[in-house]
């Protein structure tokens, strides 16, 4: 019997206390049995798969490394294995070497050394949709967030001489003034815009008066700087650069505050401005210069003609002014690289469409999986009230019983609630991103210069100029979606009917 590793990965241990590491489990070894595998160690993983370094799964990666026998690796699908392109390699440096093969069980899909090009792009396309699936999450945080700066909801701890606290009838977190430590707080302002003392002075002057820090040190210079420094006392919200008006109490006056700001301007304290152009420049603020690490400056000549300045690679002391034009032919060469012929663009769509039926019909297999287990759990709820109005059971154990079948209900209902609850199709959205890239070349050319802007900062991550060469990174997952028109390795098997595939990719 070949050896084989399990690998069974949950994000969190709520999700472990909810038992989808033994259900992953159970599946898996079972999964071993039909195929003949003997299972020689398991890795019960519990740690995002997104973070940069995951203790865990190197150390399985380790334990691969040191076995002089193919080893199999059985995970449950794609993203329990893997949420990014970043540990592909190692896994593909294992293959290589033929000591390693992996089954992803849900997808039916086996890779090894010798795998197809179907199966490799099943691989990668899977990890491309695990990917769109964490970034949509990050997407949602965003949007709440933004929905709360919006609304003035400040999204941290609160600033000294505020504290966070609970309102009693809604349930939701408010900030109030602390009534200790907020009298401090604005002596330190009317101190400092008195222009009679200076940071130093007022640090140990707050050590006299008491005001100290929630971990009950005295202040440092620098933290009396961040609160002399802090809008938010004066009533707003500065959150990665961006101001907002917040909705609670404010603690300084505008003049006091003001006149504040006025003393550090005076002391040679610099203040960025913002610089506002007339013109629109269609690379304002996306490209670098590669020998000297500044934003390229645009400029206008003669009315019409728009230059980038950048300096010489060979001699950063005199600078190269490169023609908009020039640049922006190589960015639209690198958006006509993501041109798919017809047929391939078909197969690409058409598997998609088929992963998501698949997705869809596990969905319904879970709703009702569920549906029967809620039915069960109401059942042992009517019995365990029988017994305890017979009195073959205790008030305590009834009550341990009945908190266990509630919170399992609670689950349940969670549950159900994700898989019902209306969402955004990720796979119909990687499909229309994979048809936006195929044209985004004739996109570009017609498209307005706001429009452009937002198409280059959607599709690219890092522009720099190196003299007039431009070179680039790609946000994910268009590096790897960028491969797909020119690696032969990507182009999937052929239909025997292509005349139903492409009705299939063009429904």
């Amino acid at each position: 019997m070949r050896p084989a590793v399990i690998l069974a990965r949950v994000s969190t241990p709520e999700q472990e206390a909810g038992h989808s590491l033994e259900a992953q489990l159970a599946n898996l070894q079972a999964y071993a049995e039909r195929k003949g595998l003997n299972v020689v160690q398991v890795f019960r993983i519990i740690e995002s798969s997104t973070k940069g370094y995951r203790p865990e799964f190197e150390r399985m990666i380790e334990f691969l490394k040191k076995q002089k026998s193919r080893h199999a690796l059985i995970v449950d699908c794609v993203d329990r294995l893997q949420r990014s392109f970043t540990h592909t390699p190692v896994l593909n440096s294992l293959m290589e070497k033929n000591l390693l093969e992996i089954h992803f069980v849900r997808e039916g899909n086996v890779i090894d050394k010798d795998a197809n090009s179907m199966q490799k792009m099943m691989w990668n396309m899977g990890t491309v949709m695990a990917q769109s699936y964490t970034d949509q999450l990050s997407d949602n945080v965003r949007r709440s967030i933004k929905h709360k700066l919006d609304k003035g909801e400040w999204i941290a701890q609160a600033p000294l001489g505020y504290l966070n606290e609970t309102d009693p009838a809604t349930g939701r977190g408010v900030i109030v003034i602390d009534p200790q430590r907020a009298p401090l707080i604005q002596m330190l302002f009317n101190d400092y815009a008195s222009g009679v003392y200076s940071m130093a002075e007022l640090a140990r002057k707050s050590k006299e008066c008491g005001l100290l820090t929630r971990k009950n040190q005295p202040l440092a210079i620098q933290t009396v700087a961040n609160i002399l420094n802090n809008p938010f006392y004066n009533g707003i919200m500065r959150i990665k650069g961006k101001l907002y008006q917040h909705a609670y109490p404010r603690l300084i006056e505008p003049s006091v505050f003001q006149a504040c700001e006025r003393r550090k301007r005076n002391a040679g304290m610099p203040q960025q401005a913002i610089r506002i152009t007339r013109h629109p420049f269609l690379l304002r603020g996306l490209i670098t210069c590669a020998t000297s690490g500044r934003k390229a400056t645009c400029a206008l000549q003669k009315g019409q003609y728009v230059y980038l300045m950048v300096r010489n690679p060979a001699n950063q002391n005199k600078i190269i002014w490169v023609k908009e034009d020039t640049v922006v032919e190589q960015i639209a060469g690198v958006l006509r690289s993501f041109a798919m012929p017809e047929d391939l663009l078909f197969d690409v769509l058409d598997y998609i469409k088929k992963t998501d039926e698949q997705e869809k019909q596990l969905g319904r297999a879970s709703v009702k999986e569920l549906q029967a287990e809620q039915g069960q759990l109401s059942q042992k709820l009517a019995r365990l009230t029988d017994l305890l109005i017979d009195g073959s059971i205790g008030k305590d154990i009834f009550e341990a019983k009945n908190k266990e079948i509630l919170l399992r209900r609670q689950e349940i209902e969670s549950r159900l609630k994700q898989i019902e609850e209306p969402a955004k199709d990720d796979r119909q959205s990687l499909g229309n991103v994979v048809t936006m890239l195929s044209k985004s070349a004739e996109m570009f050319a017609s498209s307005k210069t706001d429009q452009k802007r937002q198409m280059v900062g959607f599709v690219f991550s890092n522009l720099k100029l190196e003299g007039p060469s431009l070179r680039y990174s790609l946000r994910k997952p268009f590096e790897v979606l960028q491969q797909v028109p020119h690696n032969p390795e990507w182009r999937p098997l052929r239909d025997s009917n292509p005349c139903c595939r492409r009705e299939r990719a063009m429904s």
